[in-house]
Order: structure tokens, then sequence, then C-alpha cells
């Protein structure tokens, strides 16, 4: 029989958000001084920021939902024999876009994600700088928040009129990515850091994010709910499925690609 997905209610995700923001200050508070940061093992950048804001969220997530394991890409070395037992947890990245956060230019977030039967079901994307705010519940709606100035409906832009609005890494370029984009036609790209590429595709800002290479399943997830929330899709590039998590040893997404219109999977240069 297939798994049921139990979808979280609006308090849950209230919750989520408080805890994002929360994080996002902690965050602020290093992002004001004359910060260090050193590599990690494969030579990511880490700084005092990633850890406060993962021990704040880790701590708020296990008394919220004290039965839930956390998976946060700071204590990451889960070992798959004990994950794959996992049906519902949180995934978290505490701070997506450390290099944007070193280079200072504020395109960096928090990511907060809860999934279920290998799929996100809550997603909660905090921008500190502007302290911006998405949430999405997947079946229920998407949402943006800034400032304090109430939560407002966000949705995916369904129809695409040339050029098209791509959005795409601000700090990972990729000679492949530039080949496709020339065959897909006139189009205009933005570049973005962190998640905040995702969120531009859910509220309609972008029509499609195409990534090619590597990005860890704490880099999307979050941002996969809002865009499903908002009426997208984001799914693997080889077969349109969406993407899934914690469904193997590996923590590496596919190629994937987001989009509002179905239209765009189609138009998608294929390799």
């Amino acid at each position: 029989m297939p798994t049921t997905i139990r979808s979280p209610g609006s308090d849950l995700l209230d919750a989520v958000i408080d805890i994002s923001r929360r994080a996002g200050r902690e965050i602020l508070d290093v992002y004001g001084t004359d910060f260090e940061a050193r590599a990690k093992a494969d030579d990511s950048p880490l700084t005092e920021a990633d850890l406060r804001a993962h021990r704040l969220i880790v701590a708020a997530l296990s008394g919220l939902e004290p039965r839930l394991p956390v998976l946060s890409e700071e204590a990451a070395d889960i070992p798959y024999a004990e994950r794959s037992r996992w049906e519902r947890y949180w995934l978290v990245d505490p701070l997506d876009g450390t290099k944007e956060f070193v280079s200072r230019n504020g395109e960096f977030t928090v990511n907060i994600a809860l999934i279920d039967a290998h799929r996100p079901v809550l997603g909660v994307v905090h921008i500190p700088v502007s302290d911006t705010t998405y949430s999405g519940i997947p079946g229920q709606g998407a949402w943006r928040e800034a400032n304090d100035r109430g939560r407002l409906p966000i949705g995916v832009r369904r129809v695409m009129r040339p050029p098209l609005r791509v959005v795409g890494s601000r700090s990972h370029g990729n000679p492949a990515l530039e080949s496709a984009l020339s065959a897909l036609g006139p189009h205009d790209l933005k570049p973005a850091g962190s998640s905040i590429k995702l969120c531009m595709v859910a509220e309609g800002s972008a029509d499609l994010y195409p990534r090619l290479g590597p990005t860890s399943e704490w880099d999307i997830a979050a941002g996969q709910a809002v865009v499903e929330a908002a009426g997208g899709q984001v799914v693997r590039l080889a077969d349109g499925t969406a993407l899934r998590y914690n469904a193997g040893e590996s923590l590496l997404n596919p190629d994937f690609l987001a989009y509002g219109d179905p239209d765009c999977f189609r138009r998608w240069p294929k390799r």
C-alpha cells in the first residue's frame, strides 16, 4: 500500500517561521562583525553564523517535535542505516549561501523543511537581511511575508512569454548550462544566491531555475516545498520526476529544473 503523507497544519508552520527568523537574527549578529571563515572538508566555507543558527534551529525543532530527528548540513554524518528508518524528519540548512554571506551580498537564507515519505510537506525559506520569509505547505498554499507586514499568498507564473525569465546561481558557473540556455532561445538570465532562486520561481518573478551540478538535499527541500505549494514543480532533468529525499545513501541531488509552467520542462533542451 502507498505511504500516507501527513500534511502539517498552520500552527506548525507558524512555529517554524518563528524559528527561522530567530536563526536569522543569530546570523545577522555575526554578519555585522569581522567574522572569520574556515574551509570544511569539501572546501565550502563555514562561519560562526552557520554554527549559531544550527544550534538554535536543532534545539528549537527538537522541542517542537521531540520524536522527529533533525538532519542539518552542520551535523550530516548520520549513517544511512539509521536514516533509512526515518519516515518523517526535519531537513535543515542553517545558512544556505555561506559564500554569499562571506561576500556580504545579502543573498543567503535559512532553510527548514519537513520531510514525510521522501517528500517535502512543509518548507520555510527566510532571508535575514531583508527580513523576508517564504513559506509553503503543498496542497494548502504558499506565502511571502516581509518586515511583519502580513503574510501574502504567492503563486507561480503559468503563462510563459518570451524572453523567458531564468534565474541561475551567482556562485556556480557551468558550461553545460550555458550551452543549454543558448539552445533554449530568447531568455533573460538573472543571477541569484542560495534558495532565493526557488522562491523567485514560486512567486512568479522567474519562469524557471535550472541546476546542472551538485547540490545537497538540505539546499533544495524547503524551496521545493514552497515552489510546489505555489503551484510549480521541482523535477529531475533526467526523467521529469519530483526530487525525493533520504531515498539512498547519497545526500546529493541530481540535475533538476524548477518551474511554474509545465511547458518549461518540455521546452528544456535534452542532452
